[in-house]
């Protein structure tokens, strides 16, 4: 007996051993984190983050909804539900018990509750430097999922988008960025959550002391008129969340703003608003609005 015993703790040990899961360390919004490395079960509550995945061709296990832009919908089909983005679904996140969370932006503030179920990031994207941000985030999930090449490859075809619109926008004049919602109109500067479109494009400013409030400066039609911008770029709040009301043209459709210089010569730019102010910074969001923009300035006069 004592020798078969003797002959099982003999097999027991010439077993393999299972294979310890290998960390990598990610840049985050927050700083570096340590994560096992290609995760298989992924939820993601930023927007953002799914659009880069996606383009990745990472698999995203639970989403919030809504999701807001026709695009992603390929991926809400194959995804479950886990809440929405301000409110996760615990129950529905403890069942899936996934790998990692991605978190950011709108869902941010959840990132300490939804560590109790899984290791979590912050991947928000935020302020003027969006580009850098976006590489940033593209090399992060390139290590943590394995798609290294994938991610330098996208990296490579924005530059050659960026510089594509930079051409386009060369010597074309200024512009302002405003933001309707309903009747109301805020307008966006260099150091806001839209301005990679005046850093990056080195597209100047009509009016460059505008406040990076989160919301914007609320602005007046007065305001537009006495800046008299070259350009306008529109970006609808309430087409964005599928809000019914006044859309961005109604509410631009006045005396004041149409003796503007935008107007005057056609160059009142409404952008999809979806991929600006729902998954902006996102991969594909990004390159959605250069092509808008390259489209636009190619088109108009100096």
């Amino acid at each position: 007996m004592r020798a078969a015993a003797l002959a099982t703790i003999a097999a027991v040990l010439t077993l393999p051993l299972p294979a310890l899961a290998e960390q990598v360390t990610i840049q985050t919004a927050t700083g570096p984190v340590a994560l096992e490395s290609a995760p298989e079960t992924v939820v993601a509550f930023d927007v953002p983050a799914i659009d880069t995945l996606e383009a990745l061709g990472v698999r995203v296990a639970g989403i919030p909804a809504p999701h807001f832009v026709s695009y992603l919908d390929d991926v809400a089909e194959q995804a479950k539900v886990v809440g929405s983005l301000f409110e996760p679904d615990f129950e529905a996140l403890a069942i899936m018990a996934p790998d990692v969370i991605i978190a950011g932006g709108r869902s941010s503030a959840q990132v300490e509750p939804l560590s109790k179920v899984a290791p979590t990031v912050d991947m928000t994207i935020w302020g003027g430097d969006a580009v850098g941000q976006v590489k940033a985030r593209l090399a992060a999930y390139g290590a943590l999922f394995g798609v290294g090449d994938k991610a330098e490859a996208l990296a490579s075809e924005l530059d050659a988008k960026l510089a594509e619109a930079e051409t386009a926008i060369a010597g074309k004049g200024d512009a302002l960025i405003v933001l309707t919602n309903g009747g109301k109109v805020s307008a966006y500067g260099a150091d806001s959550r839209f301005g990679w479109l005046h850093r990056a494009l080195s597209l100047p400013e009509a009016f460059p002391d505008l406040t990076a409030e989160t919301h914007g400066e609320a602005v007046s039609f007065e305001f537009i008129a006495e800046v008299n911008p070259d350009w306008i770029l529109v970006i609808d709040r309430g087409a964005a969340i599928g809000q019914s009301g006044e859309a961005a043209a109604a509410t631009l459709d006045n005396p004041l703003v149409a003796g503007t210089k935008a107007a005057q010569t056609g160059q009142i730019v409404y952008l999809d608003s979806g991929p600006l102010y729902i998954s902006g910074g996102g991969i594909q969001s990004m390159m959605i609005t250069l092509d808008e923009v390259i489209a636009a300035f190619s088109d108009g006069e100096s």
